[in-house]
């Protein structure tokens, strides 16, 4: 397959998480990722739910993964994922970092998934749950599927899907693309922890639901709102 590859260097990345998910200790401490499973099997004699905070690590190799303060915030979507929570180019069987080139990206491809869950579960309005904006950084070649109308359809993810399996078998290091949710701005979805530097995070936010959109977000910490709807 010939795809196109473009160096994507950008000083500032943002990506969006639930602000229920605590840091891994796991993956922030020094240990040597290699020693990773051993350690878990001996803590999940004292603490049987310790599997299920970890997650999966054979979804990364000893290699690729990494360690250190923040890095929670990186290992989390590889070995968190499930096909119960496909993305645009993964049906969940392997996980990927997306992260957009600036907030409003970040929030508004969040807002999107949030709001068809919220739509979904018939849930009141209100204000919903809250996110943590992870800030860093990215310099590395990633596949570029600008253009491809087949890959970034805003609904339909099964082409994409296949393509994402294709490239990260084939040993890409991700992929960058224009946001459908916010078009001026660009997505990367990144096939490996090692591919982008642990990210810091940023503020809190969180998410008004008026029962069919999510219409306002709020800093949690300048107490600032935005109108999104």
């Amino acid at each position: 397959m010939n795809v196109p590859v473009r160096r994507v260097t950008w000083p500032r990345t943002v990506r969006i998480i639930r602000s229920i998910h605590p840091p891994i200790d796991l993956f922030e401490d020094i240990a040597d990722p290699a020693d990773w499973e051993a350690l878990a099997s001996a803590e999940a004699k004292f603490n049987p739910r310790i599997r299920d905070s970890i997650g999966d690590l054979s979804k990364v190799p000893v290699a690729r993964r990494v360690t250190g303060p923040g890095a929670s915030w990186v290992m989390a979507p590889f070995v968190h994922c499930s096909p119960l929570r496909p993305g645009r180019f993964s049906d969940g069987s392997f996980g990927l970092y997306y992260a957009g080139d600036r907030t409003e990206v970040a929030i508004a491809e969040t807002i999107h998934h949030h709001a068809r869950f919220m739509r979904a579960t018939n849930e009141a309005p209100g204000w919903t749950a809250q996110f943590r904006q992870l800030i860093g950084a990215i310099d590395a070649d990633l596949d570029d599927a600008t253009g491809r109308a087949d890959l970034l359809d805003p609904d339909d993810y099964r082409g994409s899907q296949v393509f994402g399996a294709e490239r990260r078998a084939a040993g890409a290091n991700g992929i960058t693309w224009p946001s459908i949710r916010y078009p001026d701005g660009q997505c990367v979805a990144v096939f490996w922890p090692d591919v982008i530097p642990i990210p810091t995070q940023g503020a809190h936010f969180a998410y008004h639901w008026n029962g069919e959109a999510v219409d306002y977000v709020r800093n949690i910490e300048t107490k600032e709102i935005i109108q999104v709807a």
